[in-house]
């Protein structure tokens, strides 16, 4: 569910360090961050983790037992924080951080997960946008954890105000057409929410039925993924009053 795996960001500068985002702790990580702090001649002091999921903040022990100095900080989210054995500083929307030297801006994003930061550099209008876009890809809505497809929806819109001309996103590649690829993520989930509704339509009233009508051929190993996706967006149209719910089962 990761693709080619997970972006961090090194971040040094003044003989201080950032780290965006905390991978899993894989020893290879842990060696190249220890070599890039050795190049920059720098000290680990701070690690901004954009969100709970494991592949964004499982390594955050490990970093923590090599680099004893760094603070490591992330918006809360109860109880998964405590899965993670460090001292969380607990940060929300607006904070100021100063990440090897330069100020990042915390940007509540929830949606993808209910404690999701971006952190801006506002003088270059760059974003690390942990998992908010991929591009060539989609993001997982997990509903049954937490997502919430209208609150991701709206963190969209705000990096989109935002006006960014960079973003540095915690898997695949720097987006240096930020407006491109957000439009085409708004885009993209208003043509899936008619999809759920044409499959209601239709007749398919569970959430297996209508992710199979409209995830043709998908890997089975996916499937599960796209079931969330589908419940995201029942759950989203329930809210709206556009759906209707009654053991299990949906109508339009």
């Amino acid at each position: 569910m990761t693709g080619d795996g997970n972006n961090t960001y090194l971040i040094a500068g003044g003989g201080t360090a950032a780290l965006v985002d905390a991978g899993v702790g894989e020893p290879e990580h842990l060696r190249e961050l220890a070599a890039a702090l050795d190049r920059a001649r720098a000290r680990l002091d701070l690690v901004l983790v954009t969100h709970g999921h494991r592949d964004h903040a499982a390594g955050a022990p490990a970093i923590a037992a090599a680099h004893p100095a760094a603070v490591f900080v992330k918006h809360r989210w109860l109880p998964e924080d405590a899965h993670y054995d460090v001292d969380w500083r607990v940060i929300g929307d607006g904070d100021v951080l100063s990440a090897g030297g330069e100020p990042l801006v915390a940007v509540h994003t929830p949606g993808h997960s209910p404690d999701h930061l971006a952190f801006c550099h506002e003088a270059t209008r760059t974003v690390f946008t942990g998992d908010l876009v991929v591009q060539g890809s989609s993001v997982m809505i997990h509903s049954s954890r937490g997502g919430d497809l209208s609150e991701y929806l709206s963190s969209l819109r705000r990096l989109q105000a935002m006006a960014p001309a960079r973003l540095l996103p915690a898997h695949g590649p720097i987006i240096d057409d930020p407006q491109t690829v957000l439009s085409a993520y708004l885009a993209h989930r208003l043509e899936r929410e008619q999809q759920v509704i044409d499959a209601l339509h239709a007749g398919r009233s569970t959430v297996q039925a209508i992710a199979e009508s409209i995830y043709h051929g998908l890997a089975p190993a996916l499937l599960p993924a796209a079931e969330e996706n589908v419940r995201a967006h029942l759950e989203k149209l329930k809210r709206e009053g556009r759906a209707l719910e009654s053991g299990g089962r949906w109508q339009p």
